[in-house]
């Protein structure tokens, strides 16, 4: 029979971060918002959440990673809106925001949360910060929720060593 680990979506206890892009404020305003809605909700107390302004999303990965390595927080959040203009600028920040994000998330040991939205005009953030395609800040959010709870169980596994009964053969190699 296969293991099966799910996230739970309960906050309690926990103390996140939210690094979040100043640029295109009128669009990541509202993403904060939506996350901030998610937390609280789901049990997360307000004196427990950090928020970081950055000056935009090129500035978001490098920040993260440091804000996860304090050692303070059980997730990182990222959150900002690139937002396609008349130049290729879009796709360097766009780009490189992501491959950033995606780096400080493999490098620390708490995970951190893409919340960043790509979109080719306002309209289409306006849509993904809270009209028609719900908030992505929200997704993000409960995103954090889900993975903080099964990094939690990955460790309580480490260290009762279930992870070593759950796979015999991998522990038999390491002896």
């Amino acid at each position: 029979m296969a293991w099966i680990h799910e996230g739970r979506l309960d906050g309690e206890g926990l103390r996140l971060a939210i690094v979040v892009s100043r640029f295109n404020s009128f669009i990541t305003q509202r993403l904060l918002d939506g996350a901030l809605d998610c937390l609280e909700r789901h049990g997360v107390e307000t004196d427990e959440i950090s928020i970081f302004w950055v000056p935009g999303a090129w500035e978001i990965p490098p920040l993260a990673i440091r804000v996860a390595d304090t050692g303070e927080f059980d997730c990182v959040i990222c959150l900002g809106a690139v937002i396609r203009g008349e130049t290729p600028h879009f796709e360097y920040v766009s780009s490189e925001s992501a491959k950033g994000v995606a780096q400080a998330a493999m490098l620390s040991d708490v995970p951190v949360i893409y919340g960043i939205i790509t979109a080719d005009t306002v309209d289409q953030a306006v849509a993904r910060a809270g009209t028609k395609s719900g908030n992505k800040g929200f997704d993000a959010a409960m995103t954090a929720l889900e993975m903080t709870s099964l990094y939690e169980a990955v460790a309580d596994m480490e260290e009762i060593g279930v992870m070593a009964e759950m796979a015999p053969e991998a522990a038999a190699e390491e002896e």
